[in-house]
């Protein structure tokens, strides 16, 4: 760094564990309640909540590595910020890298859903409009957009709430369906590569912690908050997950669930509570702006961090004077997303951006092996668990996500590459 330049700018600590909570579970549920489940079950089909069980069990091993890593370093990028500091430049590089590529697709996917549920017929510009006006609402400071998830997360619940006691007392699935409520045929072996990639899709839905985890320097008291924070925001998801995945068995089946457009528009339509389907598109809706403020949030912080350690164009770790958020950061994010929604067929959003973020959390796993006993490190078993379910999930994705991720990747490399002449001046 040049002595000129001065310390480098830091963000205001305005969070506590409620607000992370909050940040946390705007990012997975909206995304995975509406988005993961009709994949996942065309994968893993009559053993999806095994999927379910599988992604949850790898999504602990990284929230516990992810928590015991954001103590220790509580400042923003996650894990790029760790793998840099355990396991060298090029590691911390490649897991921002991924975060960054991965969520900002996911952003997409999430805008796409809000025009698709509201204005089927303007999907592309009201995805575009709400793109830009939640990137207005973060410029305006992290406390005002975790005041704004948490009314989503309530407006959410109540709807899926009531998804789950239609679901469950309205009926169940047909034979031609199969088994009601996730049930399995007596005698039927277990698909296992079904399970491992529905597993992986339905980890699309898990990953939200991350946002906790990179607003490491807005979270009072991060060495307890953001313990804490992560893993009753993933022990909370997994709840709602469980109830909503077993209420839309029960009324559509594998199949049923497969084939659904909007899974649980369905699950209440042939429940017989036609007169809920508006509530619950509204309900999507909501759930996906939920989501999209939540990743564009995190997803900025990653750039913002990424862009201070030069591994991203010099500019983007701009503070606002004023708000003390990431503006030049927020901004850039905002602008790939509208590109992206523009003119992307995002379908295998799910597929790609699980890749990228299950390799982010490898890495992240990989620098929890390191920490020492006093660092406060996790069983051993943890973070080896976590590396090899990351990277089992991420090889048995579909095809084309894994090569679409391979090609990102090794694109990472090259950019990280070029870049060694200009973090050496730094």
């Amino acid at each position: 760094m040049n002595p000129t330049d001065g310390p480098p700018a830091e963000l205001a600590r305005r969070l506590g564990t409620g607000d992370a909570v909050i940040v946390g579970l705007g990012a997975m549920i909206g995304a995975g309640v509406f988005a993961a489940f009709a994949p996942a079950a065309a994968a893993a089909g009559q053993w999806l909540l095994l999927a379910l069980g599988v992604a949850a069990v790898v999504a602990y091993c990284n929230a516990m590595s992810s928590a015991r890593l954001a103590a220790c370093y509580p400042e923003s990028g996650g894990t790029y910020a760790y793998g840099r500091r355990r396991l060298g430049d090029l590691w911390g590089h490649l897991a921002g890298w991924g975060f960054v590529v991965g969520k900002t697709a996911s952003c997409a996917a999430m805008a796409l859903t809000v025009g698709t549920y509201l204005a089927p017929e303007y999907a592309r510009p009201v995805a575009i409009a709400a793109v830009a006006a939640l990137t207005v609402l973060n410029l305006f400071g992290v406390h005002r957009s975790a005041l704004a998830t948490r009314i989503i997360v309530t407006v959410v619940l109540v709807v899926l709430a009531a998804v789950v006691v239609t679901g469950l007392l309205g009926g169940t699935a047909t034979a031609d369906d199969a088994t009601p409520a996730g049930a399995v045929a007596a005698g039927a072996l277990v698909d296992g590569w079904g399970v491992l990639q529905g597993a992986g899709l339905l980890f699309f839905a898990f990953a939200g912690y991350a946002r906790i985890a990179t607003l490491g320097e807005e979270v009072r008291d991060p060495q307890r908050t953001i313990p804490r924070a992560i893993p009753i925001a993933l022990g909370i998801t997994l709840a709602v997950y469980t109830l909503v995945a077993v209420a839309a068995l029960n009324v559509l089946g594998p199949a049923g669930l497969a084939d659904a457009t909007a899974p649980l528009v369905a699950v209440v339509t042939d429940a017989g509570a036609g007169w809920l389907a508006p509530v619950v598109r509204v309900g999507a809706a909501i759930a996906a702006l939920g989501a999209l403020l939540a990743l564009i949030l995190g997803v900025s912080r990653t750039v913002f961090a990424m862009s201070r350690g030069r591994h991203l164009p010099a500019g983007l770790d701009a503070v606002h004077p004023r708000r003390q958020v990431p503006h030049r950061a927020e901004i850039a994010v905002g602008i790939a997303v509208v590109a992206l929604v523009s003119v992307a067929d995002l379908r295998d959003a799910i597929g790609f951006s699980s890749f990228g973020v299950l390799i982010y959390y490898a890495i992240a796993n990989a620098a929890a092996l390191t920490l020492s006993r006093q660092e406060g490190a996790l069983p051993k078993a943890v973070p080896v668990v976590g590396i090899a379910g990351c990277l089992l999930l991420a090889a048995t994705l579909p095809g084309t996500a894994v090569l679409t991720g391979l090609v990102v990747f090794a694109l990472g490399v090259v950019v990280w590459w070029a870049g060694r002449g200009v973090r050496a001046r730094h």
